[in-house]
């Protein structure tokens, strides 16, 4: 029974109040917060200061061939091919299937890709089916009937729909926060990828050079032996003095002390390529790597400087953290605002499961809530979340800057490699004349054994650093691909390929 001048809604009535509701939360709906743009590329013509070289230095003399800098030349995805050697290869590609860091990276991408698809969820309404069955004893004495207390059985099945519309955008910024994190998880594994396999090629560099230090030590200890044998047989007949066999004796024990430490050296080498791909020590396979299974790259692509922000896996990275650090301030700005929620619920109640479906029941509302006091929580909330957008943008431009710094780094070292090896070259080719020349001089009695080991110390001393100085060139080579992207871009293509 209805009283005059009260109004009691109707079901119809309802309905065309939620669908109101609906229909304003839509239309009015905007993401508060600022909208991401990406930084543009630094206007930098050129990696270094004044003009660009084409080429490091030669000596054909000395059979060193420069290496030619192919300006706006794309890198490709597999470059360390360019070295053109199958062990190496073989290497790599046992590395990228068994690599624990490199699955760990992956896995993380699944993992944030997931989150981004979990959080799109909040979009949507969520519904609810329950169903609940149970037995209640009723005490009369509640509606005045001492004596009344029957004993029923109450079934319920329940539809609930639930509704949060995202009027300011506070869900679209935290959906945009997760897929730029799961962005930055991406270019993390780029990273990893690329680092993985550059160390794998350095690592290779350095077992050729520590095989090329000890192959060039043994042959100084077998001159050196020689030597020492000639000495002793002088010294027998009385043209030198023990003395000269000492200090024979002692250079040689000196060159015999230096092999420990390179093989030592070797093994740690050898056993990190063992862990890089993924194996134990005692696991490590036969390859090995000499200078003669290694060629040097002569033709170097080196990218446009504007779009290495678009190829370095590490300015992404820091891309896409400040893109969610612009979302996080969007979040922060919608939770100062009215939140809107919309539930509704549809169902039937009946005394036992053979009555269903019963009586049939419906809820319907809408709710509005707006922040009055927190003692300013949300207000520090959305400063603390403008302070780390200033923060990742001061962090995104720092990296631009050190990837800048990186290739201009290595561009010079590439020329200061081909400088140096030329330079110790022919220090080399010189010792050696001067230590033959010393040998001479010393059969023919016109100088001292102290010539001649002081002339062996310093060809010794060159024959070690020419090796350095060539293996610098092969570590600086594979830098300057990693310095530049590592050809990532064209992961998919290789994959399509194979």
């Amino acid at each position: 029974m209805t009283r005059k001048g009260m109004n009691v809604h109707s079901p119809g009535k309802a309905r065309s109040a939620f669908t109101a509701v609906i229909a304003v939360a839509m239309l009015g709906s905007c993401a508060v917060g600022p909208d991401f743009k990406r930084p543009a590329a630094p206007d930098v013509t050129g990696y270094t200061a004044g003009p660009s070289i084409a080429a490091t230095a030669a000596a054909a003399a000395q059979g060193i061939e420069p290496q030619r800098f192919a300006q706006d030349r794309d890198i490709p995805a597999d470059w360390w091919t360019l070295f053109r050697c199958e062990a190496l290869n073989r290497l790599i590609g046992q590395a990228l299937r068994g690599n624990p860091d490199f699955e760990a990276a992956q896995a993380a991408l699944r993992q944030a890709n997931e989150t981004v698809l979990a959080g799109r969820g909040a979009l949507f309404p969520a519904a609810n089916l329950s169903l609940q069955a149970g037995r209640e004893r009723l005490a009369g004495a509640v509606i005045g009937q001492r004596n009344f207390a029957p004993t029923f059985s109450v079934v319920t099945a329940l539809l609930d729909v639930s509704y949060a519309p995202d009027v300011f955008g506070g869900t679209r910024r935290q959906v945009e926060s997760l897929a730029a994190r799961a962005e930055y998880e991406d270019f993390a594994l780029k990273a990893t990828y690329i680092t993985l396999t550059s160390n794998l090629v350095i690592a290779a560099v350095q077992e050729a050079a520590l095989r090329g230090q000890i192959a060039a030590t043994e042959e100084i200890l077998r001159s050196q032996s020689a030597e020492l044998d000639l000495v002793e047989q002088k010294f027998r007949v009385g043209v030198v003095s023990q003395s000269e066999v000492l200090l024979q004796e002692a250079m040689l024990d000196q060159t015999r002390a230096t092999l420990p430490t390179l093989r030592k050296q070797l093994s740690a080498v050898r056993n990190e390529l063992a862990a890089l791909t993924g194996s134990f020590p005692g696991q490590a396979g036969e390859e090995s790597f000499d200078f003669a299974a290694l060629t040097l790259p002569l033709e170097l692509p080196v990218s446009l400087p504007s779009r290495l922000v678009e190829q370095r896996p590490d300015v992404r990275e820091a891309e896409a953290a400040l893109h969610a650090a612009s979302a996080e301030l969007g979040v922060a700005v919608a939770d100062q605002l009215p939140q809107f929620s919309i539930t509704a619920g549809l169902g039937t109640t009946a005394a036992g499961f053979a009555d269903l479906p019963g009586t049939r029941v419906w809820n319907l509302a809408a709710g509005l809530g707006q922040p009055l006091f927190d003692a300013g929580s949300l207000l520090h909330r959305k400063r603390a979340a403008a302070a780390a957008l200033d923060r990742a943008a001061a962090q995104y431009r720092s990296t631009v800057i050190r990837a800048f710094q990186d290739v201009a780094d290595v561009l010079h070292a590439l020329q200061a490699d081909a400088d140096d090896l030329i330079a110790q070259d022919a220090a080399e080719r010189s010792a050696r004349a001067s230590l033959e020349l010393a040998q001479r001089q010393f059969h023919a009695q016109t100088v001292d054994q102290l010539a001649v080991l002081t002339a062996e110390a310093i060809w010794q001393q060159a024959r070690i650093r020419r090796i350095q100085a060539q293996a610098n060139r092969y570590v600086d080579t594979a830098a300057l691909f990693q310095a530049l992207g590592g050809g990532w871009w064209h992961q998919a293509d290789a994959r399509q390929a194979h």
